[in-house]
């Protein structure tokens, strides 16, 4: 039985692909710390459970209240987070998830709350960096065997966008003739029938697409998207 003194927070890794030092790359949303302790370090979204709420509503409700996040494409519960030194003062167990925010998507954001790339993370309130790097291990191990990549696509999208999107959350460049073949033969995605307006150059308009579903599911239990050899 947990003592009276524990506290149990939600705490929320929300991903998007933004543009960063004139590149795509995968973006996690953070406030800065106003007050002690760890006073001007980074923290992802989130706080106490309250007692008439569940986890899942608890993560939803912090990131409206907090930083306007109202909607996400996706959210799912990660990990629990309990070690008793985890944080200073009274014991908290941290339940966290993972959030996902379309490509096109801009939510409005408090002065205090900005994304970064996670690639470079700034100076990380407790282990919420450690946070961090379990949700984008977690993301990426899912855009293998699932069509989770529809939380971070806008509703239609060229291949060469989904391309961008792939690298920015794994890493490591995507071909994207290889790209829509495994995700055409697994069915993920569905042609619209339309094309993109041609860009400034001219040239072929590209043909658009849709994600077939827009709840997670598996495609291929077995399968690995690796990075080139």
């Amino acid at each position: 039985m947990l003592h009276s003194s524990t506290v149990h927070e939600s705490l929320t890794a929300v991903f998007q692909v933004r543009e960063f030092d004139g590149r795509s790359q995968l973006g996690v949303l953070l406030w800065q710390r106003a007050l002690d302790p760890q006073q001007g370090t980074w923290s992802l979204p989130g706080g106490k459970l309250r007692e008439d709420e569940d986890l899942t509503t608890s993560a939803r409700r912090q990131l409206a209240e907090k930083v306007d996040v109202k909607e996400l494409a996706h959210l799912e519960q990660l990990a629990v987070f309990s070690d008793p030194h985890r944080v200073p003062g009274h014991r908290r167990i941290a339940s966290t998830f993972l959030g996902l925010v379309p490509l096109t998507t801009d939510p409005r954001l408090p002065s205090d709350t900005r994304w970064h790339p996670v690639s470079a993370l700034p100076r990380m309130s407790f282990d919420h960096g450690v946070v961090v790097e379990y949700a984008r291990t977690r993301l990426a191990a899912k855009l293998s065997y699932t069509n989770i990549a529809f939380g971070l696509a806008p509703s239609e999208f060229a291949m060469s966008t989904l391309r961008e999107i792939y690298c920015a959350a794994l890493g490591y460049d995507v071909d994207t003739t290889n790209l829509q073949r495994v995700l055409g033969r697994r069915k993920v995605l569905t042609p619209t029938g339309t094309t993109s307006s041609p860009g400034r150059s001219g040239g072929r308009p590209a043909a658009l697409y849709r994600f077939t579903d827009s709840r997670i599911r598996v495609t291929d239990e077995f399968a690995a998207l690796r990075p080139p050899s």
